[in-house]
């Protein structure tokens, strides 16, 4: 059978002069940078097969597509693959006219791949120029499969080699074609089955080896089904057939190519024949074959119409992985912001609860309430403060009893209240944001061996802290404020805490919580509080520092809710980066503009 069966209008790429298309290789580059970079970290539904589907298209990218496309007339790579017990390496032997691989009833035989190649070719294969990751090992013709397999190769104990390519250099090989033996597509040997399914991904052509009795199994044809997809080069070889029911089998076998969209592959019958001592098969039963394979050889044009439209199909392939990628990317990206929301949410919600509490007069039951009336008394304070008398007596009161003074009562007051209620909330949006997280499968994953809604046992005391320099702040602000002429006596007079003190209490008095007699004693005496630091520093100023204190306090809680929410930020940053939906859809299309040469 000669090399003519081609279907017509296949795409035919003559790189005459060796030069690859740089634009395509830099798309096809590209895309495998991003493929490579993109590790889909989330639990999404697609994402485990997508993550299979770009590794192995980025190891398709290295081993076949980047390697042919640098050298569209390199010579053919055909890999014979099949299913246990086809009779792979015996048909290998036959159509070489001598043995050179393994054969025989223990499974699987095929442990190193062996490419045999014409001398002529050596250079595309001696280097890393094709399966760039299996070391090269040389053989010899005259090398015996079993020493070729050492050591441990024989029966009763194989060693598993998956990592290394033979090499051999034969004449009986026509130029500007090699053959690869690939281990059996359904090898009990998951390493096999791996370097199967990479070695048919790195060929030209496949010879599909089947038998009379296996040609219906499913697994080969999914895998045949997968070649149509891709548009790769298929020839079947029909082994082991009786001349009786050849014609029979063989027309069968073609209805169902035909089914699958391979209807224009050849058919090569090997007939049931006893082998030699040796273990050849007779050289008449596999002539056709071989004559189609010289064909081949002999045919530079054919063999650019196979390179061409075997590798128009991967590449066509590349995009659409590529964009499959991008749209499990994209679905990683929706799943990550929704997951931040929830984070957001949550301590969004804890924010304007403490937030509310600090403006509505939540802050002033309690005990700071009762600590603000020891403050301010019946209200001959205020009266007695703009004599200075109230302070004096109040310091004296203090100093003999070894009581704080009262004022600094109050501050001790408003840090434990504030306290409790930052704790709280920050608590309660923590364990919301666990919550709403461990409903999704994503979320599991990223709390997995976390405990992330735990406050650290210092927390209370981390509050206390920045509550504590908040009051600092709003005492330095009085002092600041007080250095002027105008306002340095009266300050002085009324002293820095005590102001310092009614400043918090203004800030946190709108009143909007209380009822009452609380409205009485603490909005009222909030007023005049506010009446007497105007008096003191003037209207526009008291604005300005409650403002700015009510600014202060904000960040101050906002900056610790924050440290907790990036508890659970930070999970989902650990993840790294990785590429956008975009910049895969992007490239998706870069190659497919880019391949429409081919």
């Amino acid at each position: 059978m000669s090399a003519s069966w081609f279907p017509a209008g296949t795409m035919s790429v003559v790189n005459t002069d060796e030069t690859p298309a740089v634009p395509l290789i830099e798309a096809i580059e590209t895309a495998r940078e991003l493929l490579r970079s993109t590790t889909l970290p989330l639990a999404t539904a697609s994402a485990p097969q997508q993550r299979e589907n770009a590794s192995r298209a980025v190891a398709q990218l290295d081993d076949y597509v980047l390697p042919r496309v640098r050298s569209l007339d390199a010579p053919l790579l055909a890999v014979v693959g099949g299913s246990t017990g086809a009779g792979k390496s015996t048909l290998v032997n036959a159509l070489v006219g001598h043995p050179v691989t393994r054969s025989g009833a223990i499974r699987p035989t095929t442990r190193r791949p062996l490419l045999i190649h014409h001398p002529a070719d050596a250079g595309a294969f001696t280097t890393q120029r094709v399966l760039p990751r299996l070391a090269r090992v040389h053989g010899t013709v005259a090398e015996s499969p079993a020493a070729r397999d050492a050591p441990g190769a024989g029966a009763d104990g194989p060693v598993e080699d998956t990592g290394s390519l033979v090499l051999l250099a034969d004449r009986n090989i026509p130029e500007g074609l090699a053959i690869l033996d690939a281990p059996d597509v359904d090898s009990i040997s998951d390493d096999n089955r791996a370097l199967a399914a990479q070695l048919l991904s790195a060929a030209d052509l496949w010879l599909f080896v089947t038998t009379a009795n296996r040609y219906a199994d499913a697994v080969p044809w999914q895998l045949l089904r997968n070649a149509a997809g891709r548009d790769i080069t298929v020839a079947v070889v029909l082994d082991r057939v009786q001349a009786a029911s050849a014609g029979e089998i063989e027309q069968d076998l073609r209805r169902m190519l035909d089914e699958e969209g391979l209807g224009s592959a050849p058919i090569f019958a090997v007939e049931e024949s006893p082998l030699n001592e040796t273990g050849m098969l007779p050289p008449a039963v596999v002539e056709p074959l071989r004559h189609w394979l010289e064909g081949l050889g002999a045919d530079a044009h054919a063999r650019s119409e196979i390179a061409a439209r075997t590798l128009g199909g991967a590449v066509r392939e590349l995009a659409d992985t590529t964009e499959r990628t991008a749209e499990a990317v994209a679905a990683q990206q929706h799943l990550e912001e929704h997951l931040r929301r929830e984070v957001t949410t949550s301590f969004d919600e804890a924010l304007r609860a403490v937030v509310d509490s600090t403006r509505d007069g939540t802050l002033l039951r309690g005990e700071v309430l009762a600590r603000w009336q020891d403050f301010v008394g019946t209200g001959e304070f205020f009266r007695s403060l703009e004599a200075g008398i109230g302070r004096m007596r109040d310091r004296m009161s203090a100093f003999f009893t070894g009581r704080p003074a009262p004022e600094v009562r109050v501050e001790e007051a408003i840090e434990t209240g504030l306290q409790a209620v930052i704790v709280e909330n920050t608590a309660r949006a923590a364990e919301a944001t666990e919550r709403r997280w461990r409903d999704e499968p994503s979320g599991q994953v990223l709390l997995a061996g976390r405990d992330a809604a735990a406050l650290p046992a210092d927390y209370a005391e981390q509050v206390a802290e920045s509550i504590r320099a908040w009051q600092s702040d709003v005492m330095l602000m009085i002092q600041q404020e007080g250095a002027g002429k105008r306002s340095r006596a009266r300050a002085m007079s009324l002293g820095v805490n005590a102001l310092a003190v009614i400043l918090m209490i203004a800030v946190f008095s709108t009143t909007g919580g209380l009822t009452g007699l609380e409205v009485g004693i603490a909005g009222g005496s909030g007023v005049v509080g506010m009446k007497l630091l105007e008096a003191v520093f003037g209207e526009d100023a008291v604005r300005r520092m409650s403002e700015q204190a009510r600014s202060n306090l904000e960040t101050r809680i906002r900056a610790l809710l924050d440290a907790r929410a990036k508890v659970f930020l930070d999970t989902i940053d650990e993840l790294g980066e990785h590429p956008s939906a975009e910049q895969l859809h992007a490239a998706a299309e870069l190659v497919r503009a880019e391949s429409e040469a081919l």
